[in-house]
Parts: structure tokens; sequence; C-alpha cells
């Protein structure tokens, strides 16, 4: 039987860092559920729920991924995960959805509170802000569950708000 932890890791970003990790957790014997990796300006955050053998405690497991080289500065925990690993219907993707422009301060807030209001789950989301000569261009991914019955009104929504900021709004579903 398998006890279930959360790693959570940010540090330094560089080539190989994943392949890294994940091959000393599998030389470990665990075993990789959910997880995320997104560079975070010159970071790299890396977050995993993971299935650890009996014989396997959290406290070697953060042991073992300390003696890296590359995770000695990081900021690392490796900690029990108190929830249920399998994701409920409402963390299935059913529409993603991409919104570009000219950075609005308030955006993702305005975003997330149209797809609270149409009772969407948020599953994965990602905002950056790109350099460019005409000021910063920022790009809002989100994959969200949304439910079949609002999914049109909720879409024609979104897409509305992000006009209003005078945003582009494309989406499709899953």
């Amino acid at each position: 039987m398998a006890n279930t932890v959360l790693i959570s890791i940010l540090c330094q970003d560089r080539p190989g860092l994943v392949a890294e990790l994940t091959g000393r957790l599998f030389d470990l014997g665990a075993n990789l559920g959910d997880t995320t990796c997104a560079v975070l300006g010159g970071a790299l955050e890396i977050t995993a729920v993971c299935d650890l053998p009996d014989h396997l405690a959290a406290g070697k497991v953060e042991q073992e991924l300390r003696s890296l080289p590359s995770l000695k500065e990081a900021q690392l925990s490796v900690a029990p995960f108190a929830y249920q690993p399998a994701h409920a219907p409402t963390a299935h993707i059913t529409h993603r959805i991409e919104i570009t422009g000219k950075d609005s301060p308030g955006l993702v807030a305005r975003l997330s509170e149209v797809l609270y209001e149409f009772g969407a789950n948020i599953v994965r989301l990602n905002a950056e802000r790109v350099p460019g000569g005409d000021g910063a261009k920022y790009i809002v991914r989100i994959a969200a569950w949304v439910p079949p019955e609002k999914a049109t009104t909720c879409m024609a929504t979104i897409a509305n708000t992000a006009a209003q900021l005078h945003m582009t709004c494309w989406w499709d579903e899953a």
C-alpha cells in the first residue's frame, strides 16, 4: 500500500532539472500522480502528488532530493497529501480559453469572477506578461470545467469581458 505526499519545489531554472528530479523519484520507487511544472521568471516551480512505497518516508524523499546538486538551494518540501488523489468531476477540462492583449490589471480577477458566476471550475491557469516594443502583451490561458447547460452563455460572457478590455478571446471545447 502506498502513502501519498505533495512535493513542492521552487528553484533556479535550468535545462535537465525535471529529468534529474523525476529520475531520482523513479529510482526511489515513487510513482508520480498529478504534476505541474512552470517557469516563473528565472525560477522553476514543480508541484507533484506522488505515491511512495510503504517503506519510504516523506523525510527520506526530501533528504534524497536535497542531495541533488541542482536542488541544494531550492525551497523544497515533501509533506503528506491529505486530499483525495483522484479528480472530482468538476476537475475535468471541458473548455480551453485564451485571452490576449495589453496588460490590464484585474483581468484574472474579472475572468475568474465570471467563471465562478456560471458555476465553472478553473482547472489550470497560466498568465504571462510578454515584453514587446509597444508595451507588455498579456496572455491568460485557462483550462476550465464549465457546466454543460451554462457553457454557451459563459463563453459569450468571457468573450464580452475580454472585448470590453480591448483584448482578444479564443476558446474551444476540450
